[in-house]
């Protein structure tokens, strides 16, 4: 029987499943011709985290992650994996006409949880944000709804400037730190409320 990791063309692994749907709820972009392709890009202040990402899903990219600068001046780090048909499955699932959304059968796993917040969430004294900004405020219901159903983890909407996003309740700030610590790597530690 052939292993995943000989077979670069085929299949995921359960956890590269569950860190593509992290990337994906966070910063993680993807574009399509005849199959997708995703890419990881970030400010150079994120490369371990990057690096960590590519780690997982090297046998799947062509060139290692590079520096590249952006707008502004800002320093980007990033990498673009093959175009695939196991990414094309996700593309399906997270964009409509071109627009990333929020799939109804989203399952949230640790792992997961983890990957979003380390992608894109912050603390604010003893509260954890989910910057959900890009996404309308029907996903962001969805999401709270998910966070509840598969994880009785209470949240609420805060409007940050014009934008809503997702605030864990002070009330589940410890179950949601306890389910994702296992997997967050330490350089993020400093995300989490004191």
């Amino acid at each position: 029987m052939q292993s995943i990791k000989d077979n670069t063309e085929g299949s995921l692994t359960e956890e590269q499943k569950q860190i593509i749907v992290g990337c994906l709820l966070g910063d993680g972009a993807m574009r399509i011709k005849t199959n997708a392709l995703l890419e990881i890009n970030h400010s150079v202040k994120q490369k371990v985290l990057v690096d960590w990402v590519y780690t997982h899903l090297h046998e799947f990219v062509g060139t290692a992650p590079k520096q590249r600068k952006g707008n502004g001046g800002r320093i980007a780090y990033r990498f673009t994996t093959r175009s695939l048909p196991v990414f094309t499955d996700f593309y399906k699932q997270f964009f409509f006409k071109k627009k990333k959304q929020i799939p109804t059968n989203l399952i949230l796993s640790p792992l997961t949880l983890a990957v979003w917040f380390m992608d894109d969430g912050n603390k604010s004294r003893s509260s954890v944000y989910l910057n959900t900004q890009q996404f309308s405020l029907e996903e962001q219901k969805l999401l709270r709804a998910k966070l509840y159903e598969q994880w009785q983890i209470e949240t609420t909407l805060n409007k940050d400037k014009h934008y809503f996003r997702i605030r864990i309740k002070t009330s589940s700030v410890n179950k949601f730190i306890g389910l994702i610590k296992p997997y967050l790597l330490q350089e993020f530690y400093y995300k989490l409320p004191l």
